[in-house]
């Protein structure tokens, strides 16, 4: 009997991506992405699947807040997946759906009439009401963001949890007051928020601190938590994340 030949249609990263800094970003972005802290996963397609390992990932959208997993399987060959995709891959039952939705018969032409001459008469005629036009309210500035890594001072604002919907938990994190970015022209951001990774928690930081560090900041809104006490609550939710905050120090 002759093996079945699975081919895989490779998506290439475009070009240089971003790889991992050490052992505790591996597992920030692979928890960020809702997968288990493992070095192996699978690729799955109908009949087959094939064991991979995530090298890096590449970033997009306007503000460069999204992820694409790049993942390597055993021949050496690269491709793209989105982190929810490979998810679903790891599941059992993935690939097994059967769909059990059942269409209805079409209406005759009878039927139709029927059903709208019914609408017509039973709609009641509702007079609109002119409604007062909205206030536009004045947006800030839009910040122009740097790509690549930067240096940033800041202050902990607070301790908080954030609803991740990939691994449907709350993440803690540090939210940052007084942020600038140190650039010929520095900016001022405000607020924004950082993962409390290990690294972090090593520092023992605490309301009030000044910090200087690396890191890189992007677009990202932060999710509200789910089902937490007040204090772990943000009142004003800060619209920038920073990313793999290094070369932390205290001032």
């Amino acid at each position: 009997m002759e093996a079945t030949l699975h081919i895989v249609t490779y998506l290439h990263p475009k070009g240089d991506f971003e790889k991992f800094v050490d052992e505790n970003h591996y597992t920030e972005k692979i928890k960020e992405w809702g997968l288990s802290a493992k070095n192996q996963f699978w690729y799955k397609e109908k009949g087959f699947k094939y064991a991979v390992t995530i090298k890096g990932y590449e970033v997009y959208g306007t503000s460069t807040e999204f992820n694409t997993i790049v993942i390597e399987f055993e021949d050496g060959n690269l491709s793209c997946i989105h982190p929810a995709y490979l998810k679903e891959m790891q599941s059992n039952s993935f690939g097994k759906v059967v769909s059990t939705e059942v269409q209805s018969p079409p209406a005759s032409d009878q039927d139709q009439q029927e059903v709208s001459s019914s609408k017509e008469t039973q709609t009641p005629t509702v007079e609109k009401k002119p409604t007062k036009a909205k206030e536009k309210k004045e947006t800030p500035p839009k910040l122009e963001l740097p790509t690549d890594k930067v240096h940033f001072t800041a202050s902990v604002k607070q301790f908080a949890l954030s609803w991740n919907n990939f691994n449907e938990e709350n993440d803690e994190v540090v939210v940052l007051e007084n942020v600038k970015i140190h650039e010929d022209t520095p900016v001022d951001v405000d607020l924004a928020w950082c993962s409390h990774s290990k690294t972090l928690k090593k520092l023992e930081l605490a309301i009030g601190e000044n910090l200087e560090f690396d890191g890189k900041i992007v677009k990202k809104k932060l999710p509200k938590g789910k089902d937490v006490e007040e204090e772990f609550l943000v009142e004003i939710p800060p619209l920038y994340k920073i990313n793999n905050p290094s070369k932390i120090k205290k001032s």
